[in-house]
């Protein structure tokens, strides 16, 4: 019996036992592993090892987790064909079935799903993209503290593992805990310096340290390694390069490059994820359009703006939701802004009332971004309230970075609606925070010249040392 059995398993990468007979269906399996790690285009081969082996329940439930966005009805099949072979699966195939049930389908709950993979990573530490997937989730419900808890967990089974810095750094630089951050990060750089996910924490500490010409430097000379990577990951990590080269003040004309042949051009690829463009793009252009420099981007605006009329699009992300808005109601696509906003309305009130608690402000947000679109500056002071930080919305599924958009947004109404005092005092304390930031000083010292205060001069010669310093 135990020959058998032996005859009909096989182990996975990290050494676990899979129930399979064949050899090509492991393969594709770890095949998928890499991919998913490595931010890759080639992730539907997880499809192969199905095709390969269709009793297999480690193959179903990945490729049903893999295909659950786009397919969910396919997602059901597969998963469906996973727990059917569940009695006759491996200890670690039942526990990561058990795991990816979870997150799926009319049974998603993620409460469950992150306890099921604590569980499972106590038991199979190894798996890293099964810390991978949580780590997803644990960004997704806003708990970078226990992102970093099950990764601490694991890492003593992983020391010299590609991928494991990388997912200790990101967690530590959502809590603000840069230096280590980035000492992660350039572990795992020197482990593979293909890293793309260690690549982009590090841009994150460069770019949270106003370090802009470290980044940009860094970025460029990593961007060769990007081709294969997912649309997210390649329009993401020119967001960061393009943000850091509009934060150091560069040419306009260079963002705008980033964005035409780096973000933008991205979606004639055929395997194009358009949603993940289209959060790069968007997030680029608000910042641009906060600058002033409405003229230079209007075109591209609306060519955005007639993208996410695309219904099919909406709810997949809510901070694409959220920038959609602001691109609909800046564009006067009036009624399909508002139809956009009553529809994210209605989804949130099929939320469980525990998830309706924590998503609360993220339609406030909306509701305000809308507005602001709009024109309408006293209803977002209305909506945001005195004490709005951006920092407290990770519920919308973003990064300090992405969410420090809104922030601007907020300083700069505060401003048009003549609530100057208030301005100064949140920028003012934002620019200890990120005393390199050339905008903030050019914020505050417009604030201080409204204000017929002295201290615009300072600022205004702040500012002028630091664009100086990094790219002119």
């Amino acid at each position: 019996m135990g020959g058998s059995e032996e005859a009909t398993t096989r182990r996975d990468r990290w050494g676990y036992s899979v129930r399979t007979d064949s050899g090509d269906c492991i393969d594709a399996i770890n095949a998928y592993y890499e991919q998913v790690l490595a931010y890759g285009r080639g992730r539907a081969v997880i499809l192969r090892a199905v095709n390969y082996d269709s009793s297999c329940a480690l193959a179903n439930a990945l490729a049903a987790h893999f295909v659950a966005t786009k397919n969910p009805e396919e997602a059901s099949r597969l998963l469906h064909a996973a727990n059917a072979s569940f009695d006759n699966a491996t200890p670690y195939e039942r526990a990561v079935v058990a795991a990816i049930s979870c997150l799926l389908g009319d049974n998603k709950d993620e409460e469950m799903a992150l306890g099921r993979h604590v569980g499972l990573l106590k038991e199979f530490p190894k798996d890293l993209l099964s810390l991978k997937r949580v780590q997803i989730l644990c960004f997704y419900l806003g708990r970078p503290a226990v992102s970093l808890s099950i990764v601490q967990q694991v890492l003593v089974h992983n020391e010299d593992r590609s991928y494991i810095y990388g997912m200790l750094s990101f967690p530590l630089l959502e809590l603000g805990r840069m230096t280590e951050a980035e000492g992660a990060a350039r572990k795992g750089l020197s482990i593979n310096s293909c890293d793309i996910w260690s690549q982009h924490n590090l841009c994150h500490v460069l770019q949270n340290e106003c370090r802009f010409r470290e980044a940009t430097s860094f970025m460029d000379a990593c961007a060769s390694s990007w081709n294969s990577c997912s649309s997210f990951m390649y329009t993401h990590n020119w967001w960061h390069a393009a943000v850091c080269y509009l934060e150091g003040d560069s040419p306009l004309n260079k963002v705008l490059e980033i964005y035409d042949e780096n973000i933008w051009k991205e979606l004639q690829r055929s395997d194009a994820e358009p949603v993940e463009v289209y959060i790069n793009a968007l997030g680029l252009l608000l910042r641009i359009h906060l600058r002033g420099h409405t003229h230079d981007i209007a075109e591209r605006l609306k060519f955005q703006a007639t993208a996410v009329k695309e219904k099919s699009i909406w709810h997949v992300e809510w901070l694409l939701d959220i920038l959609a808005l602001w691109a609909l109601a800046c564009t006067n696509e009036r009624n399909e802004a508002e139809e956009l906003l009553d529809s994210i309305k209605s989804r949130f009130s099929t939320l469980s009332s525990q998830k309706q608690q924590s998503m609360r402000a993220a339609i406030q947000l909306a509701q305000a971004i809308y507005e602001y679109g709009r024109g309408n500056l006293v209803k977002v002071f209305d909506l945001l309230g005195p004490d709005f930080d951006a920092a407290n919305f990770k519920m919308i599924g973003a990064s300090d970075e992405q969410l420090d958009v809104f922030n601007e947004v907020w300083y700069i109404n505060l401003l048009n609606i003549g609530q100057v005092p208030k301005a100064i005092e949140v920028m003012k304390k934002q620019v200890c925070k990120r005393q390199g930031a050339p905008f903030l000083w050019r914020m505050l010292e417009k604030a201080y010249s409204i204000e017929g205060m002295p201290d615009a001069l300072l600022a205004g010669e702040k500012a002028k040392t630091l664009e100086a310093a990094y790219f002119r």
